[in-house]
C-alpha cells in the first residue's frame, strides 16, 4: 500500500494559452498513466475542480512507495511536464503528501514533536 504521494496542483490557464495548457495536461496525463502501467508509481488520479472562489483549478493526486516518488520528481520528464506547466498554467505547485500508512506515521511525528515542545 503507498505511504507517500505527491499533489500536483494547477490553476487557471495563462491568457492565450489556452490551447497550450491543453497541450500539456494531455502530456501530463499520459506521462502519470504510464508510469502507473510500468509499475514505477502505484496509482494516480486526476481531480477536475468546479468553481469555489479560490485559485485551484484540480489537481493530480500520485500514490506510491518513498522510493517511487522520489524516483519519479528525479525524472527528467517529471521536470519537463511541470516546468512546461507553469509557463502556461497559474498556479502550479508540487507538494509532498502522506498518503496510506504514511499518514499515521505523518502523525507520530507530529505527536512526538509536540510532546517535545510540551
Amino acid at each position: 500500500m503507498a505511504e507517500a504521494g505527491l499533489f500536483i496542483g494547477w490553476g487557471e490557464p495563462v491568457t492565450g494559452r489556452e490551447a497550450k495548457g491543453l497541450e500539456v495536461f494531455a502530456e501530463a496525463l499520459a506521462y502519470y498513466g504510464k508510469a502507473e502501467q510500468d509499475g514505477r508509481i502505484e496509482s494516480q488520479e486526476t481531480v477536475l475542480l468546479g468553481p469555489h472562489g479560490g485559485d485551484l483549478g484540480g489537481f493530480t493526486l500520485v500514490r506510491g512507495s518513498e522510493a517511487q516518488i522520489a524516483a519519479l520528481r528525479a525524472e527528467d520528464e517529471f521536470e519537463r511536464i511541470v516546468t512546461r506547466a507553469a509557463l502556461v498554467v497559474q498556479n502550479v505547485g508540487v507538494v509532498d503528501a502522506a498518503v496510506g500508512d504514511g499518514v499515521q506515521d505523518a502523525i507520530g511525528v507530529y505527536q512526538a514533536a509536540v510532546a517535545d515542545l510540551t
